[in-house]
């Protein structure tokens, strides 16, 4: 779905990489291509069981400069999966998928059919 404001905006799909089978759904997650991570409740990352395993600096558009645990999830969008980055958003925080995200299900965003579709085939290097 595309809002008011020209920002797309769709739903995933959660779990921890231990347990892919209990996944937990998130509705009107934000597509922000100019982000690098994947930024989810941290309420609902401790729910599913994933844990933190760093801390990294962010910086904001306004020149802020902030501090958030990162962790590792599977990620289930448009009947693609990755295991990917995950911060754990605090309250305030918005909650994203970034390019990271996308790039591991291999898919971008198509604004004339309003969702996610297939990036085509993957680069691959080849032995000479």
């Amino acid at each position: 779905m595309i809002d008011d404001m020209r920002i797309f905006r769709t739903t995933l799909s959660l779990a921890a990489l231990g347990t892919p089978d209990e996944r937990r759904d998130l509705v009107d997650v934000m597509v922000d291509t100019g982000s690098e991570y994947n930024w989810i409740p941290s309420t609902l990352l401790h729910e599913l069981g994933v844990s933190p395993v760093r801390i990294d600096r962010f910086e904001t558009a306004d020149g802020r400069v902030l501090e958030r645990e990162v962790g590792f999830a599977l990620l289930y969008a448009a009947d693609r999966s990755t295991a990917t980055v995950v911060v754990f958003a605090r309250k305030g925080d918005m909650v994203l998928l970034g390019a990271i995200g996308l790039e591991g299900m291999n898919l971008q965003v198509d604004l004339v059919r309003r969702a996610l579709i297939s990036a085509g085939p993957v680069p691959v290097a080849v032995a000479a």
